[in-house]
Protein backbone atom coordinates (compact mmCIF):
# COMPACT_ATOMS: atom_id res chain seq x y z
CA UNK A 1 0.00 0.00 0.00
CA UNK A 2 1.58 3.26 -1.19
CA UNK A 3 0.16 5.61 1.10
CA UNK A 4 0.96 5.30 5.45
CA UNK A 5 -2.74 4.94 6.82
CA UNK A 6 -0.95 4.14 10.09
CA UNK A 7 0.14 7.71 10.83
CA UNK A 8 -0.76 9.09 13.45
CA UNK A 9 -1.28 12.68 13.01
CA UNK A 10 -1.99 14.91 16.01
CA UNK A 11 -5.22 16.77 15.26
CA UNK A 12 -5.16 18.28 18.81
CA UNK A 13 -5.38 22.30 18.57
CA UNK A 14 -5.81 22.89 15.22
CA UNK A 15 -9.73 24.19 15.04
CA UNK A 16 -10.63 20.30 14.92
CA UNK A 17 -14.35 20.13 15.65
CA UNK A 18 -13.96 16.49 16.39
CA UNK A 19 -10.56 16.77 18.83
CA UNK A 20 -10.88 19.76 20.08
CA UNK A 21 -14.64 20.48 21.56
CA UNK A 22 -14.94 16.90 23.05
CA UNK A 23 -15.20 18.70 26.53
CA UNK A 24 -18.55 20.71 25.13
CA UNK A 25 -19.90 17.49 23.65
CA UNK A 26 -19.07 14.56 25.65
CA UNK A 27 -17.76 16.68 28.94
CA UNK A 28 -14.42 15.13 28.98
CA UNK A 29 -11.11 15.39 26.81
CA UNK A 30 -9.80 12.17 27.59
CA UNK A 31 -11.46 10.01 25.31
CA UNK A 32 -10.84 8.73 22.03
CA UNK A 33 -13.33 11.15 19.35
CA UNK A 34 -14.73 8.70 17.01
CA UNK A 35 -17.88 10.40 16.11
CA UNK A 36 -18.13 13.46 13.70
CA UNK A 37 -17.63 11.99 9.99
CA UNK A 38 -14.19 13.31 8.97
CA UNK A 39 -11.31 10.90 8.90
CA UNK A 40 -8.24 11.33 11.26
CA UNK A 41 -5.82 10.45 7.97
CA UNK A 42 -3.76 12.82 6.25
CA UNK A 43 -5.40 14.94 3.35
CA UNK A 44 -3.75 12.98 -0.21
CA UNK A 45 -0.63 15.36 -0.93
CA UNK A 46 -1.88 15.34 -4.58
CA UNK A 47 -4.68 17.88 -3.67
CA UNK A 48 -1.71 19.40 -0.69
CA UNK A 49 0.49 19.75 -3.75
CA UNK A 50 -2.57 21.24 -6.05
CA UNK A 51 -3.04 23.88 -2.83
CA UNK A 52 0.80 24.75 -2.67
CA UNK A 53 0.87 25.67 -6.43
CA UNK A 54 -2.08 27.75 -6.05
CA UNK A 55 -0.67 29.63 -2.78
CA UNK A 56 2.90 30.46 -5.28
CA UNK A 57 0.91 32.43 -6.57
CA UNK A 58 0.47 35.70 -4.14
CA UNK A 59 -3.24 36.73 -5.39
CA UNK A 60 -6.30 35.44 -3.74
CA UNK A 61 -9.29 37.22 -5.75
CA UNK A 62 -12.72 36.35 -7.08
CA UNK A 63 -11.99 33.31 -8.83
CA UNK A 64 -14.12 31.25 -11.02
CA UNK A 65 -14.78 27.81 -11.71
CA UNK A 66 -13.20 26.43 -15.02
CA UNK A 67 -14.51 23.98 -17.71
CA UNK A 68 -11.99 21.39 -16.06
CA UNK A 69 -13.73 21.71 -12.94
CA UNK A 70 -16.62 20.06 -14.51
CA UNK A 71 -14.80 17.78 -16.90
CA UNK A 72 -13.07 15.81 -13.85
CA UNK A 73 -16.62 15.39 -12.35
CA UNK A 74 -17.98 13.87 -15.63
CA UNK A 75 -15.17 12.00 -15.58
CA UNK A 76 -15.36 10.70 -11.95
CA UNK A 77 -18.39 9.71 -12.37
CA UNK A 78 -18.23 7.61 -15.47
CA UNK A 79 -15.03 5.43 -14.11
CA UNK A 80 -16.00 5.02 -10.94
CA UNK A 81 -19.62 4.72 -11.37
CA UNK A 82 -20.64 4.21 -14.81
CA UNK A 83 -23.03 7.42 -15.24
CA UNK A 84 -22.71 9.28 -17.93
CA UNK A 85 -23.73 13.19 -17.43
CA UNK A 86 -23.37 16.21 -18.68
CA UNK A 87 -21.97 19.81 -17.64
CA UNK A 88 -24.78 21.51 -17.70
CA UNK A 89 -26.37 18.53 -15.29
CA UNK A 90 -23.83 20.34 -12.35
CA UNK A 91 -24.40 22.61 -9.90
CA UNK A 92 -21.69 24.08 -7.44
CA UNK A 93 -22.99 24.42 -4.05
CA UNK A 94 -21.10 25.47 -0.41
CA UNK A 95 -22.12 22.27 1.23
CA UNK A 96 -24.38 18.67 0.98
CA UNK A 97 -26.49 20.06 4.45
CA UNK A 98 -26.79 23.68 3.03
CA UNK A 99 -27.77 22.36 -1.06
CA UNK A 100 -30.20 19.74 0.71
CA UNK A 101 -31.99 22.97 2.92
CA UNK A 102 -32.51 25.28 -0.22
CA UNK A 103 -33.59 22.14 -2.50
CA UNK A 104 -36.42 22.25 0.73
CA UNK A 105 -36.77 25.58 -0.06
CA UNK A 106 -36.93 25.56 -3.61
CA UNK A 107 -38.99 22.53 -4.31
CA UNK A 108 -41.59 22.85 -1.91
CA UNK A 109 -44.05 25.12 -0.16
CA UNK A 110 -44.79 25.39 4.19
CA UNK A 111 -46.99 22.54 5.01
CA UNK A 112 -45.93 20.25 2.18
CA UNK A 113 -44.93 16.53 3.61
CA UNK A 114 -41.76 15.27 3.17
CA UNK A 115 -39.96 11.54 3.16
CA UNK A 116 -37.02 10.46 4.87
CA UNK A 117 -36.20 6.63 6.21
CA UNK A 118 -34.91 6.81 9.96
CA UNK A 119 -32.55 5.63 11.69
CA UNK A 120 -30.80 8.30 9.06
CA UNK A 121 -28.29 11.01 9.05
CA UNK A 122 -29.88 13.92 11.47
CA UNK A 123 -29.52 16.51 9.53
CA UNK A 124 -32.53 15.64 7.29
CA UNK A 125 -34.76 16.39 10.42
CA UNK A 126 -34.08 20.15 10.81
CA UNK A 127 -33.82 20.29 7.04
CA UNK A 128 -37.81 19.57 6.82
CA UNK A 129 -38.72 21.41 10.05
CA UNK A 130 -37.09 24.13 10.14
CA UNK A 131 -38.65 25.42 6.93
CA UNK A 132 -42.01 24.56 8.04
CA UNK A 133 -42.20 21.21 6.02
CA UNK A 134 -43.41 18.56 8.03
CA UNK A 135 -42.01 14.87 8.39
CA UNK A 136 -43.27 11.65 7.18
CA UNK A 137 -40.88 8.58 8.50
CA UNK A 138 -40.61 4.95 6.60
CA UNK A 139 -39.17 3.51 9.07
CA UNK A 140 -36.06 0.96 8.01
CA UNK A 141 -36.36 -2.41 9.39
CA UNK A 142 -33.58 -4.83 10.63
CA UNK A 143 -33.80 -8.35 9.55
CA UNK A 144 -32.86 -11.31 11.06
CA UNK A 145 -29.75 -11.42 9.25
CA UNK A 146 -28.93 -8.42 10.79
CA UNK A 147 -29.55 -6.22 7.51
CA UNK A 148 -31.34 -3.06 7.34
CA UNK A 149 -34.16 -3.27 4.89
CA UNK A 150 -37.01 -1.12 3.39
CA UNK A 151 -40.67 -1.36 3.94
CA UNK A 152 -41.73 -1.30 0.41
CA UNK A 153 -45.83 -0.94 1.52
CA UNK A 154 -45.33 1.42 4.06
CA UNK A 155 -43.50 3.51 1.55
CA UNK A 156 -45.52 3.60 -1.09
CA UNK A 157 -48.48 4.87 1.82
CA UNK A 158 -46.29 7.48 2.93
CA UNK A 159 -45.34 8.49 -0.45
CA UNK A 160 -49.13 9.03 -1.71
CA UNK A 161 -48.78 12.17 0.63
CA UNK A 162 -44.83 13.31 0.04
CA UNK A 163 -43.76 16.02 -1.83
CA UNK A 164 -40.20 15.24 -1.58
CA UNK A 165 -38.12 12.23 -0.71
CA UNK A 166 -34.45 12.50 0.80
CA UNK A 167 -32.60 9.30 0.41
CA UNK A 168 -29.60 8.23 1.61
CA UNK A 169 -27.24 6.15 -0.67
CA UNK A 170 -25.45 4.79 0.42
CA UNK A 171 -26.93 4.85 4.12
CA UNK A 172 -25.87 6.46 7.20
CA UNK A 173 -25.52 5.64 9.82
CA UNK A 174 -26.63 2.06 8.95
CA UNK A 175 -23.84 1.15 6.17
CA UNK A 176 -25.79 -0.24 3.12
CA UNK A 177 -25.49 -0.12 -0.50
CA UNK A 178 -28.76 0.03 -2.09
CA UNK A 179 -29.89 -2.62 -4.01
CA UNK A 180 -30.54 -1.66 -8.15
CA UNK A 181 -33.52 -3.42 -7.75
CA UNK A 182 -34.45 -1.57 -4.36
CA UNK A 183 -33.63 1.63 -5.90
CA UNK A 184 -35.44 0.86 -9.33
CA UNK A 185 -38.55 -0.13 -6.94
CA UNK A 186 -37.95 3.05 -5.00
CA UNK A 187 -37.50 5.57 -8.12
CA UNK A 188 -40.86 3.66 -9.77
CA UNK A 189 -42.63 4.29 -6.75
CA UNK A 190 -41.57 8.09 -6.58
CA UNK A 191 -43.01 8.45 -10.76
CA UNK A 192 -46.15 6.82 -9.48
CA UNK A 193 -46.70 9.03 -6.94
CA UNK A 194 -45.11 12.11 -7.95
CA UNK A 195 -42.70 12.55 -5.55
CA UNK A 196 -39.53 14.11 -6.29
CA UNK A 197 -36.46 12.17 -5.14
CA UNK A 198 -33.26 14.07 -3.49
CA UNK A 199 -30.69 11.79 -2.94
CA UNK A 200 -28.25 12.18 -0.65
CA UNK A 201 -24.58 10.09 -2.41
CA UNK A 202 -21.89 12.00 -0.25
CA UNK A 203 -20.48 8.40 0.08
CA UNK A 204 -21.01 6.70 -2.76
CA UNK A 205 -16.82 6.42 -3.23
CA UNK A 206 -16.47 5.02 0.53
CA UNK A 207 -17.71 1.48 -0.92
CA UNK A 208 -16.11 -1.42 0.72
CA UNK A 209 -14.92 -4.45 -1.18
CA UNK A 210 -17.21 -6.68 -3.18
CA UNK A 211 -20.25 -3.63 -3.20
CA UNK A 212 -21.21 -1.66 -5.94
CA UNK A 213 -22.64 2.06 -5.83
CA UNK A 214 -25.69 2.59 -8.08
CA UNK A 215 -26.76 5.99 -8.71
CA UNK A 216 -30.26 6.32 -8.20
CA UNK A 217 -30.35 8.97 -11.42
CA UNK A 218 -28.52 6.26 -13.76
CA UNK A 219 -31.21 3.67 -13.51
CA UNK A 220 -34.05 4.65 -15.88
CA UNK A 221 -34.50 8.31 -17.66
CA UNK A 222 -37.88 8.86 -15.91
CA UNK A 223 -36.24 8.42 -12.67
CA UNK A 224 -33.70 10.72 -13.66
CA UNK A 225 -36.02 13.45 -14.55
CA UNK A 226 -37.47 14.01 -10.88
CA UNK A 227 -33.97 13.44 -8.65
CA UNK A 228 -31.34 15.59 -7.74
CA UNK A 229 -28.54 13.95 -6.76
CA UNK A 230 -25.92 15.48 -4.24
CA UNK A 231 -22.44 14.44 -4.43
CA UNK A 232 -18.98 15.53 -2.74
CA UNK A 233 -15.17 14.71 -2.58
CA UNK A 234 -15.30 16.04 0.91
CA UNK A 235 -15.58 12.60 3.16
CA UNK A 236 -13.66 10.62 0.23
CA UNK A 237 -10.79 12.68 0.48
CA UNK A 238 -11.24 14.39 3.72
CA UNK A 239 -11.37 18.13 2.55
CA UNK A 240 -14.96 18.54 4.39
CA UNK A 241 -13.17 21.76 5.52
CA UNK A 242 -13.09 23.37 2.34
CA UNK A 243 -16.84 23.31 1.72
CA UNK A 244 -17.25 22.28 -1.51
CA UNK A 245 -19.88 19.62 -3.07
CA UNK A 246 -22.23 19.61 -6.04
CA UNK A 247 -25.51 18.99 -7.44
CA UNK A 248 -26.60 16.53 -10.44
CA UNK A 249 -29.87 16.49 -12.21
CA UNK A 250 -30.67 16.27 -15.67
CA UNK A 251 -33.87 17.70 -15.30
CA UNK A 252 -33.44 21.66 -16.31
CA UNK A 253 -36.50 22.58 -14.41
CA UNK A 254 -35.59 21.43 -10.93
CA UNK A 255 -31.45 22.01 -11.33
CA UNK A 256 -32.58 26.16 -12.38
CA UNK A 257 -35.48 26.18 -9.04
CA UNK A 258 -32.44 25.07 -6.94
CA UNK A 259 -29.67 27.58 -8.93
CA UNK A 260 -32.33 30.44 -8.02
CA UNK A 261 -32.15 29.67 -4.42
CA UNK A 262 -28.45 29.28 -4.40
CA UNK A 263 -28.49 32.57 -6.10
CA UNK A 264 -30.81 34.62 -3.88
CA UNK A 265 -28.63 33.89 -0.74
CA UNK A 266 -25.57 34.50 -3.20
CA UNK A 267 -23.91 31.30 -1.93
CA UNK A 268 -23.03 30.13 -5.53
CA UNK A 269 -19.25 31.12 -5.39
CA UNK A 270 -17.22 28.90 -3.46
CA UNK A 271 -13.64 29.58 -2.54
CA UNK A 272 -10.53 29.05 -4.11
CA UNK A 273 -9.05 26.29 -2.51
CA UNK A 274 -12.23 24.31 -2.62
CA UNK A 275 -12.75 24.00 -6.13
CA UNK A 276 -8.70 23.19 -6.79
CA UNK A 277 -8.69 20.43 -4.16
CA UNK A 278 -12.14 18.58 -5.90
CA UNK A 279 -10.13 18.68 -9.16
CA UNK A 280 -7.02 17.12 -7.70
CA UNK A 281 -9.35 14.75 -6.33
CA UNK A 282 -11.21 13.81 -9.03
CA UNK A 283 -8.68 13.61 -11.25
CA UNK A 284 -5.48 11.44 -9.21
CA UNK A 285 -7.41 10.03 -6.67
CA UNK A 286 -8.64 6.74 -8.12
CA UNK A 287 -5.93 4.81 -6.75
CA UNK A 288 -5.63 6.51 -3.50
CA UNK A 289 -9.70 6.02 -2.96
CA UNK A 290 -8.90 1.76 -3.89
CA UNK A 291 -6.34 1.79 -0.90
CA UNK A 292 -8.17 3.93 1.39
CA UNK A 293 -11.07 1.59 1.07
CA UNK A 294 -9.05 -1.63 1.55
CA UNK A 295 -7.62 -0.30 4.86
CA UNK A 296 -11.35 1.01 6.31
CA UNK A 297 -11.88 -2.50 5.43
CA UNK A 298 -9.26 -4.07 7.56
CA UNK A 299 -10.55 -1.85 10.19
CA UNK A 300 -14.24 -2.91 10.00
CA UNK A 301 -12.86 -6.43 10.25
CA UNK A 302 -10.53 -5.96 13.25
CA UNK A 303 -13.89 -4.45 14.87
CA UNK A 304 -16.31 -7.44 13.52
CA UNK A 305 -13.63 -10.08 14.59
CA UNK A 306 -13.24 -8.79 18.20
CA UNK A 307 -16.95 -8.33 18.99
CA UNK A 308 -17.18 -11.69 18.07
CA UNK A 309 -14.43 -13.38 19.76
CA UNK A 310 -14.89 -11.33 22.96
CA UNK A 311 -18.20 -9.35 23.08
CA UNK A 312 -19.95 -11.11 21.52
CA UNK A 313 -23.43 -9.09 23.29
CA UNK A 314 -22.47 -5.75 21.11
CA UNK A 315 -23.55 -6.96 17.64
CA UNK A 316 -21.91 -4.62 15.02
CA UNK A 317 -24.61 -4.16 12.05
CA UNK A 318 -21.73 -5.25 8.82
CA UNK A 319 -21.50 -2.10 6.82
CA UNK A 320 -21.16 -2.35 3.31
CA UNK A 321 -19.99 0.98 3.07
CA UNK A 322 -18.77 4.19 4.83
CA UNK A 323 -16.02 4.30 7.84
CA UNK A 324 -19.08 4.67 10.13
CA UNK A 325 -20.31 1.77 12.08
CA UNK A 326 -23.52 0.84 13.52
CA UNK A 327 -23.24 -0.99 16.94
CA UNK A 328 -26.00 -2.40 18.79
CA UNK A 329 -25.40 -2.25 22.27
CA UNK A 330 -29.10 -3.49 23.47
CA UNK A 331 -27.78 -6.37 25.01
CA UNK A 332 -26.37 -4.76 27.43
CA UNK A 333 -29.79 -3.85 28.83
CA UNK A 334 -28.69 0.69 29.47
CA UNK A 335 -30.80 2.96 28.49
CA UNK A 336 -29.22 5.76 26.41
CA UNK A 337 -28.23 8.09 29.06
CA UNK A 338 -26.61 5.08 31.00
CA UNK A 339 -25.10 3.44 27.98
CA UNK A 340 -23.46 6.76 26.88
CA UNK A 341 -22.25 7.76 30.08
CA UNK A 342 -20.64 4.67 30.29
CA UNK A 343 -18.91 5.25 27.10
CA UNK A 344 -17.66 8.22 27.99
CA UNK A 345 -16.32 8.01 31.33
CA UNK A 346 -15.65 4.01 32.12
CA UNK A 347 -14.51 2.99 28.12
CA UNK A 348 -13.33 6.94 27.51
CA UNK A 349 -15.29 6.61 24.18
CA UNK A 350 -16.73 9.42 22.17
CA UNK A 351 -19.34 7.93 19.83
CA UNK A 352 -22.72 9.43 18.56
CA UNK A 353 -25.77 8.29 20.42
CA UNK A 354 -28.11 6.38 18.09
CA UNK A 355 -31.22 8.51 19.40
CA UNK A 356 -29.40 11.74 17.00
CA UNK A 357 -30.54 8.99 14.06
CA UNK A 358 -34.28 9.51 14.83
CA UNK A 359 -36.46 6.71 15.63
CA UNK A 360 -34.68 2.93 15.39
CA UNK A 361 -31.69 4.35 16.75
CA UNK A 362 -32.20 4.13 20.37
CA UNK A 363 -29.82 1.15 21.92
CA UNK A 364 -27.33 1.69 19.14
CA UNK A 365 -24.23 4.30 19.38
CA UNK A 366 -21.99 5.28 15.93
CA UNK A 367 -18.62 4.40 15.69
CA UNK A 368 -15.83 5.83 13.13
CA UNK A 369 -13.39 3.63 12.10
CA UNK A 370 -11.49 6.44 9.65
CA UNK A 371 -8.66 6.39 11.44
CA UNK A 372 -5.35 4.42 11.97
CA UNK A 373 -5.96 0.93 12.79
CA UNK A 374 -3.76 1.46 16.29
CA UNK A 375 -6.49 3.44 17.53
CA UNK A 376 -9.07 1.04 16.46
CA UNK A 377 -7.22 -1.53 18.38
CA UNK A 378 -7.00 1.15 21.61
CA UNK A 379 -10.61 1.74 21.35
CA UNK A 380 -12.00 -1.79 21.34
CA UNK A 381 -9.25 -2.66 24.62
CA UNK A 382 -10.73 0.06 26.42
CA UNK A 383 -14.45 -1.08 26.02
CA UNK A 384 -13.41 -4.47 26.31
CA UNK A 385 -11.49 -3.28 30.06
CA UNK A 386 -15.09 -1.44 30.71
CA UNK A 387 -16.92 -4.05 30.10
CA UNK A 388 -15.39 -6.77 32.21
CA UNK A 389 -15.54 -4.29 34.80
CA UNK A 390 -19.28 -4.00 34.89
Amino acid sequence: MAHNFDQIIDRKNTNSIKHDITQQVFGATDLIPMWVADMDFATPPFIIDALKKRLDHQVLGYTIRPDSFNQSIIDWMDQRHGWKIEKEWIKFTPGIVPAINMSVIALSKPDDKILIQPPVYHPFFPAVTDHGRGLLFNQLQLNNEGNYEFDFTDLENKLKDARLFILCNPHNPVGRVWSYDDLKKIGDLCIKHEVIILSDEIHSDLILPGYKHIPIASISEEIAQRTITYLAPSKTFNIAGLSTSIVVSKNADLLGKLQKQIDILHLGMGNIFGGIALEAAYKYGAKWVDELNSYIAENVKYVNDFLLNNLPQIKLIKPEATYLLWLDFRELGMDEPALSKFLIEKAKLGFNKGSMFGSGGEGFQRMNVGCPKSIVVRAMDQLYTAISKM
